[in-house]
Protein backbone atom coordinates (compact mmCIF):
# COMPACT_ATOMS: atom_id res chain seq x y z
CA UNK A 1 0.00 0.00 0.00
CA UNK A 2 2.98 2.53 0.69
CA UNK A 3 3.84 2.57 -2.84
CA UNK A 4 0.64 3.85 -4.32
CA UNK A 5 1.15 7.41 -6.08
CA UNK A 6 -1.55 9.50 -4.31
CA UNK A 7 -2.00 10.64 -1.20
CA UNK A 8 -4.18 13.09 0.43
CA UNK A 9 -2.09 16.46 0.09
CA UNK A 10 -1.05 14.84 -3.60
CA UNK A 11 -4.46 14.23 -4.35
CA UNK A 12 -5.23 17.94 -2.85
CA UNK A 13 -2.71 19.63 -4.67
CA UNK A 14 -3.85 18.34 -7.99
CA UNK A 15 -7.73 18.79 -7.09
CA UNK A 16 -6.44 23.09 -6.45
CA UNK A 17 -4.61 22.71 -9.54
CA UNK A 18 -7.10 21.71 -11.76
CA UNK A 19 -9.88 24.25 -9.89
CA UNK A 20 -7.98 27.48 -9.97
CA UNK A 21 -7.36 27.13 -13.61
CA UNK A 22 -9.21 29.71 -16.05
CA UNK A 23 -12.82 29.54 -14.53
CA UNK A 24 -11.46 32.03 -11.80
CA UNK A 25 -10.51 34.86 -14.58
CA UNK A 26 -13.35 33.98 -16.78
CA UNK A 27 -16.20 33.79 -14.40
CA UNK A 28 -15.33 37.13 -11.50
CA UNK A 29 -16.28 39.77 -13.86
CA UNK A 30 -18.85 37.83 -14.84
CA UNK A 31 -20.23 36.90 -11.39
CA UNK A 32 -18.98 40.32 -10.10
CA UNK A 33 -21.39 42.51 -12.99
CA UNK A 34 -24.34 40.07 -11.62
CA UNK A 35 -23.94 40.75 -7.39
CA UNK A 36 -21.94 43.25 -7.67
CA UNK A 37 -20.07 43.84 -3.75
CA UNK A 38 -21.83 40.51 -2.74
CA UNK A 39 -20.23 38.25 -5.53
CA UNK A 40 -18.27 36.74 -2.29
CA UNK A 41 -21.54 35.18 -1.11
CA UNK A 42 -22.16 33.77 -4.87
CA UNK A 43 -18.43 31.99 -4.24
CA UNK A 44 -19.64 30.62 -0.62
CA UNK A 45 -22.74 29.23 -1.95
CA UNK A 46 -21.08 28.05 -4.88
CA UNK A 47 -18.39 26.31 -2.69
CA UNK A 48 -20.95 24.93 -0.76
CA UNK A 49 -22.81 22.89 -3.58
CA UNK A 50 -19.24 21.98 -4.55
CA UNK A 51 -19.18 20.33 -1.31
CA UNK A 52 -22.02 18.68 -1.55
CA UNK A 53 -21.27 17.06 -5.21
CA UNK A 54 -17.71 16.15 -3.79
CA UNK A 55 -18.88 14.29 -1.71
CA UNK A 56 -21.57 12.35 -3.70
CA UNK A 57 -18.84 12.02 -6.19
CA UNK A 58 -16.35 10.86 -3.58
CA UNK A 59 -18.49 8.07 -2.70
CA UNK A 60 -19.28 6.64 -6.19
CA UNK A 61 -15.82 6.75 -7.32
CA UNK A 62 -15.10 4.79 -3.97
CA UNK A 63 -17.62 1.84 -4.59
CA UNK A 64 -16.91 2.46 -8.96
CA UNK A 65 -13.76 3.11 -9.14
CA UNK A 66 -13.35 3.98 -13.03
CA UNK A 67 -12.01 6.22 -15.19
CA UNK A 68 -15.56 6.73 -16.83
CA UNK A 69 -16.22 8.22 -13.70
CA UNK A 70 -19.63 10.46 -14.42
CA UNK A 71 -20.16 8.20 -17.26
CA UNK A 72 -20.15 4.97 -15.46
CA UNK A 73 -22.15 6.29 -11.85
CA UNK A 74 -25.22 7.09 -14.63
CA UNK A 75 -24.74 3.76 -16.14
CA UNK A 76 -24.66 1.92 -12.78
CA UNK A 77 -27.83 4.45 -11.51
CA UNK A 78 -30.10 4.56 -14.72
CA UNK A 79 -28.92 1.02 -16.67
CA UNK A 80 -26.87 -0.01 -19.85
CA UNK A 81 -30.05 2.57 -21.41
CA UNK A 82 -30.83 5.55 -24.28
CA UNK A 83 -31.06 7.97 -21.57
CA UNK A 84 -27.71 7.04 -19.21
CA UNK A 85 -26.04 6.92 -23.14
CA UNK A 86 -27.62 10.67 -24.17
CA UNK A 87 -26.78 11.89 -20.77
CA UNK A 88 -23.03 10.97 -21.63
CA UNK A 89 -23.10 12.83 -24.51
CA UNK A 90 -24.75 15.56 -22.78
CA UNK A 91 -21.39 15.37 -20.32
CA UNK A 92 -19.31 15.49 -23.21
CA UNK A 93 -20.99 18.75 -24.55
CA UNK A 94 -20.22 20.58 -21.63
CA UNK A 95 -16.91 19.54 -21.60
CA UNK A 96 -16.62 20.93 -25.05
CA UNK A 97 -18.83 24.66 -24.42
CA UNK A 98 -16.02 24.57 -21.37
CA UNK A 99 -12.91 24.61 -23.55
CA UNK A 100 -14.65 27.26 -25.64
CA UNK A 101 -15.39 29.52 -22.77
CA UNK A 102 -11.37 29.05 -21.92
CA UNK A 103 -10.11 29.59 -25.08
CA UNK A 104 -12.68 32.89 -25.56
CA UNK A 105 -11.29 33.92 -22.17
CA UNK A 106 -7.46 33.62 -23.43
CA UNK A 107 -8.64 35.20 -26.56
CA UNK A 108 -10.07 38.66 -24.41
CA UNK A 109 -7.01 38.56 -21.93
CA UNK A 110 -4.86 38.39 -25.37
CA UNK A 111 -6.79 41.18 -27.17
CA UNK A 112 -6.55 43.38 -23.64
CA UNK A 113 -2.87 42.68 -23.27
CA UNK A 114 -2.23 43.52 -27.16
CA UNK A 115 -4.40 46.26 -27.39
CA UNK A 116 -6.54 44.82 -30.34
CA UNK A 117 -10.02 42.97 -30.70
CA UNK A 118 -8.80 40.13 -32.43
CA UNK A 119 -10.73 38.05 -29.37
CA UNK A 120 -11.90 35.08 -31.80
CA UNK A 121 -8.57 35.18 -33.60
CA UNK A 122 -6.45 34.24 -30.73
CA UNK A 123 -9.51 31.82 -28.96
CA UNK A 124 -8.92 29.86 -32.35
CA UNK A 125 -5.40 30.21 -32.23
CA UNK A 126 -4.98 28.60 -29.37
CA UNK A 127 -7.05 25.71 -30.12
CA UNK A 128 -5.57 24.94 -33.14
CA UNK A 129 -1.82 25.11 -31.78
CA UNK A 130 -3.03 22.50 -28.89
CA UNK A 131 -5.02 20.26 -31.23
CA UNK A 132 -1.71 20.08 -33.33
CA UNK A 133 0.63 19.54 -30.88
CA UNK A 134 -1.86 16.59 -29.68
CA UNK A 135 -1.54 15.09 -32.85
CA UNK A 136 2.08 15.38 -32.93
CA UNK A 137 2.07 13.77 -29.98
CA UNK A 138 4.18 16.51 -27.70
CA UNK A 139 3.35 15.45 -24.03
CA UNK A 140 4.27 18.80 -22.28
CA UNK A 141 1.14 18.76 -19.87
CA UNK A 142 2.37 16.61 -16.75
CA UNK A 143 5.96 18.37 -16.63
CA UNK A 144 4.67 21.98 -17.21
CA UNK A 145 1.41 21.42 -14.98
CA UNK A 146 2.90 21.85 -11.52
CA UNK A 147 5.13 24.72 -12.34
CA UNK A 148 2.23 26.69 -13.69
CA UNK A 149 -0.07 25.69 -10.91
CA UNK A 150 2.30 26.88 -8.68
CA UNK A 151 2.89 30.51 -10.43
CA UNK A 152 -0.49 31.19 -10.76
CA UNK A 153 -1.74 29.87 -7.34
CA UNK A 154 1.29 31.96 -5.74
CA UNK A 155 0.60 35.32 -7.82
CA UNK A 156 -3.52 35.00 -7.07
CA UNK A 157 -2.48 34.78 -3.65
CA UNK A 158 -0.03 37.39 -3.25
CA UNK A 159 -2.68 39.98 -5.10
CA UNK A 160 -5.65 39.02 -3.17
CA UNK A 161 -3.59 39.57 0.04
CA UNK A 162 -2.33 42.97 -0.86
CA UNK A 163 -5.43 43.95 -2.84
CA UNK A 164 -7.08 43.58 0.49
CA UNK A 165 -5.03 46.17 2.14
CA UNK A 166 -6.01 48.78 -0.01
CA UNK A 167 -9.54 48.24 -0.54
CA UNK A 168 -12.03 51.14 -0.82
CA UNK A 169 -14.69 50.52 2.16
CA UNK A 170 -17.67 52.40 0.80
CA UNK A 171 -17.52 50.51 -2.88
CA UNK A 172 -18.57 47.50 -0.16
CA UNK A 173 -20.84 49.35 1.64
CA UNK A 174 -24.39 47.65 1.83
CA UNK A 175 -25.94 51.01 0.16
CA UNK A 176 -23.86 49.64 -2.73
CA UNK A 177 -25.38 46.24 -3.12
CA UNK A 178 -27.47 45.89 -5.58
CA UNK A 179 -31.01 43.29 -4.98
CA UNK A 180 -29.83 39.59 -3.21
CA UNK A 181 -31.40 38.14 -6.76
CA UNK A 182 -28.64 39.55 -8.72
CA UNK A 183 -26.04 36.66 -6.02
CA UNK A 184 -28.35 34.07 -6.51
CA UNK A 185 -28.06 34.31 -10.35
CA UNK A 186 -24.41 34.44 -10.25
CA UNK A 187 -24.12 31.28 -7.98
CA UNK A 188 -24.31 28.74 -11.05
CA UNK A 189 -21.43 30.94 -12.88
CA UNK A 190 -19.26 30.58 -9.71
CA UNK A 191 -19.90 27.23 -9.47
CA UNK A 192 -17.56 26.53 -13.09
CA UNK A 193 -15.25 28.33 -11.40
CA UNK A 194 -14.94 25.23 -9.21
CA UNK A 195 -15.06 22.95 -12.04
CA UNK A 196 -12.42 20.67 -11.76
CA UNK A 197 -13.06 18.84 -8.12
CA UNK A 198 -14.01 15.76 -9.64
CA UNK A 199 -10.55 15.45 -10.40
CA UNK A 200 -9.91 13.42 -7.16
CA UNK A 201 -12.40 10.28 -8.01
CA UNK A 202 -10.11 9.91 -11.33
CA UNK A 203 -7.21 8.91 -8.58
CA UNK A 204 -9.24 6.40 -6.36
CA UNK A 205 -7.30 3.46 -8.47
CA UNK A 206 -3.84 4.94 -7.37
CA UNK A 207 -4.46 6.19 -4.22
CA UNK A 208 -3.78 5.25 -0.31
CA UNK A 209 -6.71 4.19 1.99
CA UNK A 210 -9.46 5.88 -0.39
CA UNK A 211 -12.39 5.40 1.84
CA UNK A 212 -10.58 8.28 3.63
CA UNK A 213 -8.83 9.74 1.54
CA UNK A 214 -11.07 10.74 -0.96
CA UNK A 215 -13.28 12.94 0.76
CA UNK A 216 -10.98 14.32 2.97
CA UNK A 217 -8.99 15.51 -0.38
CA UNK A 218 -12.53 16.47 -1.49
CA UNK A 219 -13.09 18.60 1.39
CA UNK A 220 -9.47 20.23 1.96
CA UNK A 221 -9.62 21.33 -1.70
CA UNK A 222 -12.79 23.03 -2.06
CA UNK A 223 -12.76 24.64 0.99
CA UNK A 224 -8.97 26.27 0.28
CA UNK A 225 -10.11 27.08 -3.03
CA UNK A 226 -13.47 28.78 -1.47
CA UNK A 227 -11.12 30.74 0.86
CA UNK A 228 -8.72 32.37 -1.99
CA UNK A 229 -11.84 32.87 -4.35
CA UNK A 230 -13.71 34.70 -1.82
CA UNK A 231 -10.92 36.85 -0.88
CA UNK A 232 -10.17 37.32 -4.37
CA UNK A 233 -13.78 38.40 -5.23
CA UNK A 234 -13.54 40.75 -1.96
CA UNK A 235 -10.51 42.34 -3.62
CA UNK A 236 -11.85 42.86 -6.98
CA UNK A 237 -14.98 44.23 -5.51
CA UNK A 238 -13.18 46.18 -3.18
CA UNK A 239 -10.91 48.06 -5.68
CA UNK A 240 -12.81 47.98 -8.75
CA UNK A 241 -16.53 50.48 -8.55
CA UNK A 242 -18.71 48.01 -10.29
CA UNK A 243 -19.22 50.30 -13.59
CA UNK A 244 -15.79 49.21 -14.21
CA UNK A 245 -16.17 45.83 -13.16
CA UNK A 246 -19.12 45.56 -15.42
CA UNK A 247 -17.02 47.29 -18.52
CA UNK A 248 -14.11 44.69 -18.10
CA UNK A 249 -16.07 41.87 -16.96
CA UNK A 250 -14.56 39.60 -19.44
CA UNK A 251 -11.07 40.18 -18.79
CA UNK A 252 -11.63 41.76 -14.49
CA UNK A 253 -9.18 40.37 -12.71
CA UNK A 254 -6.39 41.87 -14.72
CA UNK A 255 -8.21 45.25 -14.57
CA UNK A 256 -8.63 44.77 -10.63
CA UNK A 257 -5.13 44.47 -10.31
CA UNK A 258 -4.14 48.49 -12.16
CA UNK A 259 -5.60 49.76 -8.93
CA UNK A 260 -2.99 48.10 -6.84
CA UNK A 261 -0.39 47.31 -8.71
CA UNK A 262 -0.23 49.87 -11.78
CA UNK A 263 0.04 48.95 -14.95
CA UNK A 264 2.42 46.38 -14.39
CA UNK A 265 -0.16 44.69 -12.39
CA UNK A 266 -2.79 44.23 -15.74
CA UNK A 267 0.04 43.31 -17.21
CA UNK A 268 0.91 40.39 -14.71
CA UNK A 269 -2.10 39.28 -14.13
CA UNK A 270 -3.05 38.55 -17.40
CA UNK A 271 -0.59 37.03 -18.25
CA UNK A 272 -0.93 35.06 -15.75
CA UNK A 273 -4.59 34.93 -17.23
CA UNK A 274 -3.17 33.43 -20.28
CA UNK A 275 -0.82 31.29 -18.69
CA UNK A 276 -3.78 29.48 -16.67
CA UNK A 277 -5.74 29.37 -19.61
CA UNK A 278 -3.81 27.42 -21.87
CA UNK A 279 -2.43 25.01 -19.33
CA UNK A 280 -6.16 24.70 -18.96
CA UNK A 281 -6.92 23.99 -22.28
CA UNK A 282 -3.90 22.10 -22.80
CA UNK A 283 -3.94 19.74 -19.85
CA UNK A 284 -7.91 19.19 -21.10
CA UNK A 285 -8.13 19.06 -24.73
CA UNK A 286 -6.73 15.13 -24.69
CA UNK A 287 -8.86 14.06 -21.83
CA UNK A 288 -11.71 15.61 -23.22
CA UNK A 289 -11.63 15.08 -26.66
CA UNK A 290 -10.11 11.53 -26.97
CA UNK A 291 -11.67 9.80 -23.88
CA UNK A 292 -14.76 11.92 -23.85
CA UNK A 293 -15.22 11.59 -27.70
CA UNK A 294 -14.81 7.64 -27.54
CA UNK A 295 -16.96 7.21 -24.33
CA UNK A 296 -19.52 9.10 -25.91
CA UNK A 297 -19.49 7.52 -29.04
CA UNK A 298 -19.35 4.06 -27.82
CA UNK A 299 -20.11 3.98 -24.29
CA UNK A 300 -16.53 2.48 -23.23
CA UNK A 301 -13.13 4.17 -22.41
CA UNK A 302 -9.99 3.63 -25.04
CA UNK A 303 -8.52 0.23 -24.65
CA UNK A 304 -5.16 2.39 -23.69
CA UNK A 305 -5.65 5.34 -22.80
CA UNK A 306 -3.02 7.09 -21.18
CA UNK A 307 -1.60 10.49 -22.70
CA UNK A 308 -0.09 9.81 -26.13
CA UNK A 309 -0.27 5.97 -26.61
CA UNK A 310 -4.00 5.86 -27.74
CA UNK A 311 -3.11 6.81 -31.19
CA UNK A 312 -7.14 7.67 -32.82
CA UNK A 313 -7.52 11.32 -33.20
CA UNK A 314 -10.55 11.07 -34.29
CA UNK A 315 -12.53 12.58 -31.21
CA UNK A 316 -9.49 15.27 -31.33
CA UNK A 317 -9.91 16.64 -34.83
CA UNK A 318 -14.39 16.12 -34.33
CA UNK A 319 -13.72 17.77 -31.15
CA UNK A 320 -11.90 20.69 -32.39
CA UNK A 321 -14.38 20.89 -35.28
CA UNK A 322 -16.79 21.63 -32.76
CA UNK A 323 -14.98 23.74 -30.40
CA UNK A 324 -14.38 26.71 -33.25
CA UNK A 325 -18.20 27.71 -34.14
CA UNK A 326 -18.86 27.92 -30.15
CA UNK A 327 -16.32 30.54 -29.99
CA UNK A 328 -16.76 32.26 -33.04
CA UNK A 329 -20.92 32.56 -32.28
CA UNK A 330 -21.35 32.74 -28.47
CA UNK A 331 -20.03 35.72 -26.48
CA UNK A 332 -18.35 34.57 -23.25
CA UNK A 333 -20.89 35.38 -21.04
CA UNK A 334 -23.45 33.25 -23.34
CA UNK A 335 -20.82 30.43 -23.35
CA UNK A 336 -20.06 30.49 -19.56
CA UNK A 337 -24.18 30.24 -18.75
CA UNK A 338 -24.50 27.32 -21.19
CA UNK A 339 -21.37 25.56 -19.97
CA UNK A 340 -22.36 26.06 -16.21
CA UNK A 341 -26.01 25.19 -17.19
CA UNK A 342 -24.87 21.78 -18.32
CA UNK A 343 -22.79 20.72 -16.14
CA UNK A 344 -24.98 21.33 -13.34
CA UNK A 345 -27.52 19.20 -14.63
CA UNK A 346 -25.28 16.59 -15.14
CA UNK A 347 -24.07 16.31 -11.97
CA UNK A 348 -27.67 16.72 -10.83
CA UNK A 349 -28.81 13.68 -12.40
CA UNK A 350 -25.63 12.08 -11.43
CA UNK A 351 -26.72 12.57 -7.89
CA UNK A 352 -30.46 11.66 -8.12
CA UNK A 353 -29.52 8.87 -9.64
CA UNK A 354 -26.62 7.93 -6.45
CA UNK A 355 -29.54 8.10 -4.18
CA UNK A 356 -30.86 4.52 -6.09
CA UNK A 357 -27.28 3.08 -5.47
CA UNK A 358 -27.30 4.20 -1.65
CA UNK A 359 -27.08 0.81 -0.74
CA UNK A 360 -24.62 -0.01 -2.02
CA UNK A 361 -22.50 3.45 -1.62
CA UNK A 362 -23.49 3.67 1.63
CA UNK A 363 -23.26 7.50 1.38
CA UNK A 364 -25.34 10.19 3.75
CA UNK A 365 -28.72 10.17 1.87
CA UNK A 366 -29.48 14.11 3.08
CA UNK A 367 -26.14 14.98 1.81
CA UNK A 368 -26.57 13.13 -1.69
CA UNK A 369 -30.04 14.61 -1.89
CA UNK A 370 -28.83 17.93 -0.99
CA UNK A 371 -26.78 17.87 -3.62
CA UNK A 372 -29.04 17.11 -6.68
CA UNK A 373 -31.76 19.48 -4.94
CA UNK A 374 -29.47 22.41 -4.56
CA UNK A 375 -27.95 21.84 -8.16
CA UNK A 376 -31.13 21.37 -10.08
CA UNK A 377 -32.20 25.01 -8.09
CA UNK A 378 -29.12 26.67 -9.30
CA UNK A 379 -29.29 25.07 -13.12
CA UNK A 380 -32.87 26.98 -12.87
CA UNK A 381 -31.62 30.38 -11.43
CA UNK A 382 -28.70 30.19 -14.03
CA UNK A 383 -31.22 29.39 -16.83
CA UNK A 384 -34.07 31.80 -15.38
CA UNK A 385 -31.60 34.49 -15.53
CA UNK A 386 -29.97 34.01 -18.82
CA UNK A 387 -32.81 34.37 -20.86
CA UNK A 388 -34.54 32.60 -23.66
CA UNK A 389 -31.53 32.49 -26.33
CA UNK A 390 -29.41 30.32 -23.52
CA UNK A 391 -32.56 28.39 -22.62
CA UNK A 392 -32.97 27.24 -26.83
CA UNK A 393 -29.56 26.27 -26.69
CA UNK A 394 -29.95 24.39 -23.70
CA UNK A 395 -33.02 22.58 -25.56
CA UNK A 396 -31.19 21.64 -28.78
CA UNK A 397 -28.27 20.65 -26.78
CA UNK A 398 -30.58 18.26 -25.18
CA UNK A 399 -32.45 16.70 -28.31
CA UNK A 400 -28.89 16.86 -29.72
CA UNK A 401 -27.66 14.64 -27.11
CA UNK A 402 -30.54 12.17 -27.48
CA UNK A 403 -31.01 11.74 -31.44
CA UNK A 404 -26.98 11.36 -31.66
CA UNK A 405 -27.46 8.32 -29.16
CA UNK A 406 -30.60 7.21 -31.17
CA UNK A 407 -27.95 6.79 -34.15
CA UNK A 408 -25.26 5.35 -32.71
CA UNK A 409 -27.35 2.67 -31.08
CA UNK A 410 -29.15 2.08 -35.12
CA UNK A 411 -24.98 2.15 -35.89
CA UNK A 412 -24.20 -0.61 -34.07
CA UNK A 413 -21.10 1.68 -32.47
CA UNK A 414 -22.14 1.64 -29.50
CA UNK A 415 -21.54 -0.77 -26.60
CA UNK A 416 -22.83 0.81 -23.45
CA UNK A 417 -21.79 -1.43 -20.81
CA UNK A 418 -21.09 -0.79 -16.98
CA UNK A 419 -17.24 -1.35 -16.37
CA UNK A 420 -17.60 -2.10 -12.48
CA UNK A 421 -20.08 -5.20 -12.07
CA UNK A 422 -21.79 -6.16 -8.63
Amino acid sequence: MHNKAFGLWSAVFLAIGSMVGAGIFIVIGQAGSMAGNIVWLSFVFGGMIALFSGYSLAKLAIRYPSRGGIVEYLIQSFGENIFSGAMGIMFYFSQLVALAAVAKSFGTYFAALSHTHSINTFAIGIIVVFTAINLIGASIVAKSENVIVVIKIAILVVFAIVALTTIKPELLSLQKMPPINGMLFAIGITFFAYQGFSVITNTVEDMQNPQQTVIKAMFIAIVLVAILYIMTSIAVLGNLPLSEVIKAKDYALAQAAKPVFGEIGFKIMAMTALLATASAINATLYAVTEIGYTMAKKGELPKIYEYNIFHSFEGLIVSAVLIIPMILFFNLSQITSVAAIIMLLVQAITHLGHLKLINKTKANKILVLLASISMFLVAGLTLYSSGLKIAYYLLVAIIAAFVIEYILRMLNTKKLKAHIRD
